[in-house]
């Protein structure tokens, strides 16, 4: 428009107009520019150095060499300015760093390093190729650095309002009526809406108790606070019926996150933040009203995503004060003394072939339209006018070749090499990695540990709280000590010790009624028909509202049907051998003391016994086991190894402790067997508790009171180091 009435313009206008600072001009801007020198209405000023515009194969001169040889003002007017500062002395030194943190930390060092030398930071810029660089590099300023001015936009889709959007639209695009719990549960734990819900800690720990996998608005609404009825709606309100009733919800979310936080001193961010993304949702706004293209929320994601990519969060600063941080174009006509640029890898600087056009590069070529030629050219001249004027320059690039990020390192390094005008340096920076010493914790036992201590003996030790122990004495001061258990998360799949509890439950249920009687075969004929209630009803007490009709949670819960049925068949046909079974007790509660000279208070022992029978008149005490258990984890040779090694011998030092406690209690005859039945491994049967004089040695199964003395000699070793006062609680390393 302005080329075509340039010549009215000129007719009409008696300004006069300066051009400075320009480098690659579009062919519009060359016509208007020609007309108005031709007509003495202007003058032009170049930047250009004579190094570049002498040489006809140097990029950073290209377009202006062109002017120079092709604009017919210049056959009779000259060609201003051009200097000499480039072949002045410079300090240039090439540094090689790994990723883009590496190169953050690098700059930060280097700043560091320049405070140090009183280096004036008014006249120091750090230049980002790449721009995503921003934020890790502010995060690796050091404290010498007073003033900053970020000249460079912050991408709207790196702060934490764009996160909650996108994980907003990818709940809505995947589902309308039934959310899934760990989408629902990033939404409500999101940095912005977390502060904003009264009953955020109950609602979250309620789906995770309950294993709610699936949850709609309505049961939202049911869990939540009144007060919190509001946002339920705008958060998960369906999306799907138009898309103005969508982007109103988005912008009432605005509205409502806005009010929340404007009382808050600490907000100021924030409400940057909301009003930047109240200005992008009006704009969808008035985009679909003018034109109603966008027909669902897939679709609207897309223009969303589009307009995000473009928007920057602009910041704040005085221009002529502190380090200036900018991109590579924002260094245009400015001039400092020290220089660093980052990113310095092809396909960063310059980008190479990654033209954002759908026009080919032959019909860009045909009707001279610029290429991603030109834009190289253009890059090459930002990088060699940024070094034209500089004292020292510190040029960083990425040693790690990456696709997404840039390959080598650029050619503009290799052509300041090859031009032989100055002495490069360089040198390859990697992070100084120490040799890591595992800092296992230990623990000093002071009074109130020690009364701690004093309170769990006489509640009494557990053997798995004493295994636990042996596994690693830490985790039994985490749990035991101080009382702190895992954090309850939803059970998706079914657990394997939810699985273990409802085998434990049917077989109690089944058994409890036979204590005190033979088993006969009709009694377990009597319990077939019954496994499949008693499991579901165990699995809806114990797994809530989980579902356990589809996908692996079918699958673990056909496994239970099957270990159980399999059980009552191995007890059938142990029966059908003629052997006689006698139910003594099913779950047994057992407490016993022990006496312990070391110790000055009392010391007691507790646990709880599957099952205690007779076969064919020997007392056996047996625990089950849903996972694999085998033979040799059951056998011991040396007694010193029983509390050591938890791996190899946790399993024996279980039902030993078993029948020492029940022995203590109920003075059982001895000897007696001990050990375990595995679901996993039932076809080995009742797998026995062993001693052993040697690896390859003879087995004895029978438990004597000379077992339980051996044992009861470890057994009070572990508890006096549990309880001695002297002993820190110290970290094992678990392979």
């Amino acid at each position: 428009e302005a080329l075509n009435n340039i010549e009215s313009y000129i007719q009409n206008s008696a300004k006069q107009h300066v051009f400075v600072g320009f480098n690659a001009l579009n062919k519009s801007e060359e016509h208007i520019i020609q007309e108005l020198l031709h007509n003495d209405r202007a003058v032009i000023f170049w930047d250009i150095d004579k190094a570049f515009i002498q040489n006809n194969l140097h990029g950073a001169g290209y377009f202006m060499s062109n002017y120079k040889t092709k604009w017919p003002y210049f056959l009779s007017n000259p060609f201003s300015w051009m200097s000499s500062n480039y072949n002045e002395q410079k300090s240039i030194k090439v540094i090689g760093c790994p990723k883009s943190v590496g190169q953050s930390k690098c700059v930060g060092t280097l700043l560091k390093n320049l405070s140090k030398e009183r280096i004036n930071f008014n006249k120091t810029a750090v230049v980002l190729g790449d721009e995503s660089m921003l934020m890790p590099l502010l995060s690796s300023l050091p404290a010498s650095v007073s003033s900053l001015n970020v000249t460079m936009g912050f991408p709207l889709k790196s702060i934490p309002l764009a996160s909650l959007f996108e994980k907003l639209f990818r709940i809505h695009k995947t589902s309308k009526a039934q959310f899934y719990f760990k989408d629902v549960l990033n939404i409500l734990s999101h940095q912005m809406i977390q502060p904003l819900i009264e009953s955020n800690q109950d609602l979250m720990q309620t789906i995770q108790h309950n294993n709610i996998v699936h949850l709609s608005l309505e049961s939202l609404k049911k869990l939540a606070a009144c007060t919190d009825l509001k946002l339920m709606s705008l958060l998960f309100e369906d999306w799907h019926s138009s898309i103005e009733s969508t982007l109103k919800k988005c912008i009432a979310l605005i509205h409502y996150i806005k009010d929340a936080f404007k009382n808050s001193s600490k907000s100021i961010l924030e409400l940057e933040y909301l009003y930047r993304f109240y200005k992008l949702f009006n704009e969808l706004e008035l985009l679909n009203t003018r034109y109603g293209y966008v027909k669902d929320v897939n679709s609207l994601h897309k223009v969303y995503k589009e307009l995000l990519n473009t928007e920057t969060l602009d910041f704040q600063g005085e221009p002529l004060d502190g380090l200036q941080v900018m991109g590579m174009l924002e260094s245009r006509v400015l001039d400092f003394e020290t220089v660093i640029i980052t990113s310095v890898n092809e396909g960063i600087l310059p980008a190479g072939k990654t033209d954002n056009s759908f026009i080919p590069f032959d019909v860009k070529l045909e009707h001279n339209l610029p290429t991603f030629k030109d834009k190289d050219t253009i890059y090459t001249y930002h990088f060699f006018r940024l070094l034209q004027r500089a004292k020292s320059i510190y040029i960083i690039y990425n040693t790690e070749m990456d696709v997404l990020k840039g390959g080598e390192k650029s050619r503009f390094i290799t052509q300041l090499e090859v031009e032989g005008i100055h002495t490069i340096e360089h040198e390859i920076m990697a992070p100084q990695i120490p040799k890591l010493n595992p800092n296992l914790l230990e623990i000093h036992k002071d009074n109130s540990i020690l009364d701690r201590l004093k309170a769990i003996a006489a509640k009494g030790f557990s053997p798995s709280a004493l295994t636990n122990y042996i596994r690693n004495p830490i985790d039994f001061y985490f749990d035991k000590v101080l009382g702190i258990k895992d954090i309850e998360d939803v059970e998706e799949t079914i657990a394997a010790n939810t699985l273990g509890s409802v085998i434990h439950g049917v077989l109690q249920d089944f058994y409890e009624p036979l204590v005190g009687a033979f088993l006969l075969p009709e009694h377990l004929d009597r319990m077939q028909p019954k496994i499949d209630s008693r499991i579901e009803y165990h699995f809806k007490t114990l797994f809530r509202k989980g579902n356990v009709n589809q996908g692996k949670n079918l699958i673990i819960y056909e496994i239970a049907k099957r270990y159980i049925l399999n059980f009552i068949r191995l007890e059938k046909e142990q029966l059908a051998k003629n052997h006689t079974i006698k139910i003594i007790a099913i779950e047994a509660k057992v407490e016993s003391e022990i006496n312990i000279p070391e110790l000055n208070f009392p010391v007691k022992l507790k646990g709880e016994i599957d099952r205690v029978d007779e076969f064919d008149g020997v007392t056996r005490i047996i625990d089950y086991k849903s996972g694999k258990v085998l033979q040799h984890n059951l056998e011991i040779i040396d007694w010193n190894n029983i509390t050591k090694d938890y791996k190899a011998y946790s399993k024996a030092f279980q039902v030993l402790m078993y029948t020492y406690m029940l022995n203590q209690e109920h003075n059982i005859q001895l000897p007696v067997e001990a050990g375990i039945i595995s679901f996993k491994n039932l076809r080995q049967g009742f797998l026995k508790f062993s001693k052993k004089e040697s690896l390859r040695g003879r087995k004895d199964t029978q438990i004597t009171d000379e077992t339980l003395n051996a044992f009861e000699i470890e057994l009070k070793k572990i508890i006096v180091e549990i309880c001695n006062p002297n002993l820190k609680f110290i970290e094992k390393q678990i392979n």
